[in-house]
């Protein structure tokens, strides 16, 4: 790490002004270690992608994604195949990145993990769907992807409130969402190894997990998830319940869930989604938390795809 650009979201987490004065310090740790530093505000909610993309064009060898696993997503797209290497700072609503690959949620104490880092090249999932206008198009993720609730739940959030009001407005849009959504089935079909049948399921939910950790309670959601694991792993609820879902989700703040029916953890290679016949539901995507569009839809995984920068302890 010699070179680094140092991108952070003006609007990502809580605090603007206490967030200014994070990111001076972290530029004066990088400095003090010898790094060249230059730093780049995001001009959109989309934007870090492109400034990324720019900075490395400039010879910048670590792009630092100062912020959210929103901030983190964008920055990473441009990095997937090259040899720049992404490093996290956990300045976020949600760091579920920066958990799992074991750094502290102080952001001077991560950079400084991060300077004794090492580089290492880690798989990633790419996941195909339909914007708005109905064209295909394709996004990387490095935490998670789902179809079915969490995506209308990422689609609801407003980015102004939820600066505001951080985790507080998770728990509010997550009861609402509870209460009111009808949990449309859709189809998915599962690529478990090369040689065995696809098998598919009827489901409401599927979420496509590549971490172990996301931080707090949710430590061990999907056993056996891993950035560095070449399948995914993927939660699927083939049921319409609230109940299932409420007792579900309990477990899982307990740390007492399992697997078994209707909640399935399927270990595969890829997952393709669509709508039943006849359906006129409408059903989203998201990625990293971030929404990205509707069915139909195909995850997989892209092996040896991005250098991350992981703390010995890491991963």
């Amino acid at each position: 790490m010699r070179r680094v650009a140092l991108i952070y979201n003006p609007a990502s987490g809580q605090r603007p002004k206490r967030r200014a004065a994070v990111i001076a310090e972290v530029v004066s740790v990088l400095r003090e270690a010898g790094v060249e530093v230059k730093v780049i505000a995001t001009e959109s909610p989309a934007s870090a992608g492109r400034q990324a993309h720019a900075a490395m064009e400039e010879g910048y060898d670590t792009i630092l994604a100062c912020g959210g696993d929103g901030t983190a997503h964008e920055a990473m797209q441009p990095l997937v195949g090259g040899s720049a290497a992404l490093g996290v700072v956990p300045m976020g609503t949600a760091n579920a990145l920066a958990a799992d690959l074991g750094l502290p949620g102080a952001p001077i104490e991560a950079v400084k993990k991060l300077l004794a880092a090492t580089p290492t090249r880690v798989s990633v999932g790419r996941v195909c769907y339909q914007d708005r206008e109905g064209v295909t198009r394709s996004r990387y993720f490095i935490v998670a992807a789902g179809v079915g609730a969490d995506a209308l739940f990422m689609g609801r959030l407003n980015p102004k409130l939820k600066q505001r009001f951080g985790y507080a407005l998770y728990v509010v849009e997550a009861f609402r969402l509870w209460m009111t959504h009808r949990y449309p089935m859709f189809a998915a079909c599962f690529k478990e190894s090369g040689d065995a049948p696809p098998r598919v399921e009827v489901a409401s939910q599927i979420l496509a997990v590549r971490i172990r950790n996301f931080g707090g309670v949710l430590h061990d959601l999907a056993p056996g998830a891993a950035i560095t694991n070449p399948k995914l792993h993927v939660i699927a609820l083939t049921t319409r319940s609230r109940v299932r879902y409420l007792r579900f989700m309990i477990a899982v703040l307990l740390g007492r869930h399992k697997y078994v029916a209707p909640i399935q953890l399927v270990e595969c290679e890829s997952v393709e989604c669509y709508g039943l016949e006849g359906s006129t539901e409408e059903l989203f995507v998201e990625a990293d938390g971030e929404w990205l569009g509707t069915l139909p839809v195909r995850m997989e995984v892209v092996p040896d795809a991005l250098t991350v920068l992981i703390p010995t302890k890491g991963v």
